[in-house]
């Protein structure tokens, strides 16, 4: 049986009521997403699982809570979030062979603290009606002139944004990312705003011709009846960086709880997590990538197009996130854009 609860997790479970046949998870990801999983792993060990769905607060509850949390593991998305719960003090090493086996290097924490699920491409939406094949190939492309007026983004100071500069910092110098920083924000059609959709959807309506977006929200989108439309209006194009490294990619992952009153439990629950159908599973309900190598992509999300994802590992990736921000306000990035003087 799985019980499913909203906020209500922790005051129905405390660290003195916790059983040893359950496992307590803090999710970022709506329950509806993970639920398959949630049914796999019951039927798989008879261990249940309880939610709590909390897409705010997430650290600073746990810090709050600290060794009396009732929560075992935290899932969440954005390497930032999950090194961020890790650099908090409220994550500890799983010590997982399985775990270590199933994903690779750069896509898990070096000392066990954190480890991937799923991962999803930072990848440029183009025009089809206004942006040729083959016409941006790589990061560095969006601060080419050519560009200017022509690209709609969210806030420089989002995760994902970050997320992007980050791994750009890690490819190249500070200058150099600061010069490109500078280049891609003259091109914008407009000051940053709304979420990768809105930028799509902006796409459509002709207010630009290009949009940087993770991969998942055109399965989202396509989910949408209002928002196919937008979908259907543009291209999925996969750059790389410059240095041949590959195409940026992020993460959706999980933790174990400094806490985790279950601790064997919620091991047997992540290793559960990155078998092959499990990952499959995932990865297709929220329409990503596997992190694990040999798992089987869906159709749909393979239909958007083959790309060589860069191996930089997401910790050093992550250890940019300071310096990522700090060039973002320097830049004035969410300021006047330069297609308006």
């Amino acid at each position: 049986m799985i019980r499913s609860a909203s906020l209500i997790l922790a005051g129905a479970i405390s660290a003195g009521t916790a059983v040893a046949d359950e496992v307590n998870i803090y999710s970022y990801r709506q329950p509806e997403l993970i639920q398959p999983l949630l049914d796999g792993f019951t039927d798989a060990t008879g261990i249940r699982t309880n939610v709590a769905y909390i897409n705010k607060g997430l650290i600073e509850r746990l810090k709050a809570e600290g060794k009396r949390s009732p929560a075992d593991i935290i899932l969440t998305t954005d390497i930032s979030r999950l090194t961020g719960a890790k650099e908090a003090g409220v994550t500890q090493t799983v010590g997982s062979d399985v775990l270590d086996a199933a994903i690779p290097d750069n896509l898990r924490d070096p000392e066990g603290h954190w480890y991937a699920l799923t991962t999803r491409a930072r990848i440029v939406y183009a025009s089809k009606e206004r942006v040729a094949e083959g016409e941006i190939t790589t990061y560095e492309d969006l601060a080419d002139p050519k560009w200017k007026g022509r690209i709609c983004t969210r806030s420089g100071t989002h995760v994902y944004t970050l997320g992007l500069i980050g791994a750009m910092l890690a490819h190249n110098s500070v200058e150099d990312t600061e010069t490109w920083l500078k280049g891609v924000k003259s091109n914008l059609a407009r000051e940053p705003e709304g979420n990768d959709r809105a930028q799509v959807k902006a796409i459509w309506a002709g207010v630009c011709d290009i949009s940087l977006g993770n991969t998942y929200y055109m399965g989202a989108m396509l989910k949408d009846p209002e928002q196919t439309e937008w979908a259907n209006s543009v291209r999925l194009e996969f750059p790389t960086f410059a240095d041949g490294s590959g195409t940026h990619v992020n993460v959706s992952g999980v933790a174990l709880t400094s806490s985790a009153p279950n601790r064997e439990a919620a091991v047997a629950f992540l290793e559960y997590l990155t078998s092959p159908d499990a990952q499959a599973i995932y990865a297709a309900e929220v329409s990503e990538y596997p992190a694990r190598p040999d798992a089987t992509i869906s159709a749909q999300v393979d239909s958007w197009g083959q790309f060589n994802p860069d191996t930089t590992s997401l910790a050093k990736i992550a250890a940019n996130r300071a310096e990522a921000l700090k060039l973002s306000e320097r830049v004035d990035f969410d300021g006047a854009s330069g297609s308006d003087g």
